[in-house]
């Protein structure tokens, strides 16, 4: 499989997305937009902005080389977690494709001593902050609660319940500024959550305690089924201004400007300034999960729109047109790619199968006559499929 290609996961022809008129029509997204901060654009053409240029103005050729590196082993990753959950081995997986520029530019931004709240998705920023990414697989299997110590690398774990992650991150982001650190947090969530309120809590105490604490929306349009506009009257990142702080939006296809803007972000908030909305405006390439079907709500159209923008490509038109990488340095790292996914697959498939009846454990400090049935309907259930592969052995034996 080519390491940037995306055509792999495209999905089977649909008519549309269907309006509320019931009529078919395809999402359609601005082809301009002046608000947008962009420093590559999607023919991998470098164009200047006197705001944010002085924060990636000193990246080296090398430096640009680890940043594609980033994202093309991200994808590579994500590629083979999807297949492995086809095949069984997980249960479930919210792919990331598509998304890797605002996330590894995002993540590359932060400092060591920042620390990250993610949701279920950042699989790129758990790749920047040095998480193993089989302890993301293992999650998704089921034979862990994350695998990580999230101080040992200043990433939380995974959190599933939508939004919530936000007012950890912001009471986290008090704390550090009563304790007088120099660092900052940043707290990613999805246009989906946008319309939680624990976020709406989360920027209220953010902006009156004038928290260290970046927001960094992905907003790839597509909240499962609901589109962006169906749940917002302006874009997103204008929401900050209710509030009383800062919202930006940004290229989420284009990780030099993620970079950039992270960069500024979270600048700030070590300065005492307070909180940032960050609003990556990227696509999601993919289903929301491996449970997900999109073309029952999405429009072919749409999504090859978004392939001409694919974040991976613009970044090798860029360094083969600036002559910052050669043949020999894709093909290295297209061995490389092919090795982490052998790695990771076989990683998998080493692991243990899920205990089936963990999820009884620790629900009542005492126990509790209902657990206990449950349990006990559960344990027939599972020896019933050892009851009949047994019949079924006798009877092809002929017994």
């Amino acid at each position: 499989m080519t390491v940037e290609s995306t055509a792999a996961h495209k999905p089977r022809r649909s008519a549309g997305t269907k309006s509320t008129a019931g009529k078919t029509t395809a999402k359609k997204s601005p082809s301009t937009d002046p608000e947008l901060v962009q420093l590559l654009t999607p023919e991998g053409k470098r164009v200047k902005n006197a705001e944010y240029d002085k924060y990636v103005a000193g990246i080296t050729p090398e430096e640009l080389r680890g940043l594609y590196r980033d994202m093309v082993l991200t994808r590579r990753f994500d590629a083979e977690a999807t297949s492995l959950q086809r095949q069984g081995e997980l249960g479930l997986w919210a792919s990331l494709l598509g998304q890797e520029a605002a996330q590894i530019g995002s993540g590359r931004a932060t400092r060591e001593d920042d620390y990250v709240f993610p949701t279920y998705r950042e699989h790129g920023v758990a790749w920047c902050r040095g998480v193993d990414p089989t302890n993301l697989l293992g999650m998704f299997r089921g034979v862990n609660n994350g695998g990580w110590d999230p101080n040992s690398n200043n990433f939380q774990l995974y959190t599933i319940v939508i939004g919530s992650q936000t007012l950890h991150a912001t009471g986290y982001a008090m704390g550090i500024a009563k304790d007088g650190a120099d660092s900052a947090v940043i707290a990613y969530f999805g246009d989906g959550a946008s319309s939680q309120g624990d976020v709406a809590e989360s920027f209220t105490f953010s902006a009156v305690y004038n928290a260290p604490v970046v927001f960094f929306c992905q907003n790839n349009q597509w909240a499962i089924s609901e589109p962006t506009e169906k749940q917002t009257r302006v874009p997103l990142y204008q929401r900050a201004q209710g509030y009383g702080f800062p919202g930006v939006r940004v290229d989420g296809n284009d990780v030099l400007a993620c970079l950039a803007v992270t960069k500024w972000a979270l600048e700030r908030a070590r300065n005492g300034e307070g909180p940032t909305l960050v609003e990556a405006y990227t696509y999601r390439m993919g289903a929301h999960t491996t449970s997900d079907d999109p073309t029952k709500y999405r429009a072919d159209e749409e999504r090859e729109a978004w392939e001409a923008k694919d974040p991976i490509l613009r970044v090798r038109r860029y360094l083969e047109a600036s002559n910052h990488a050669d043949e020999g340095f894709f093909a290295e790292l297209e061995t490389e790619s092919e090795a982490l996914g052998k790695g990771v697959r076989e990683a998998v498939r080493a692991m243990p199968d899920p205990d089936h009846f963990a999820i009884f454990e620790n629900v009542y400090a005492d126990g509790h006559a209902l657990v206990d049935e449950e349990r006990a309907q559960f344990a027939a259930y599972q020896a019933s499929f050892a009851t009949e592969s047994d019949s079924g052995s006798a009877a092809v034996s002929g017994v």
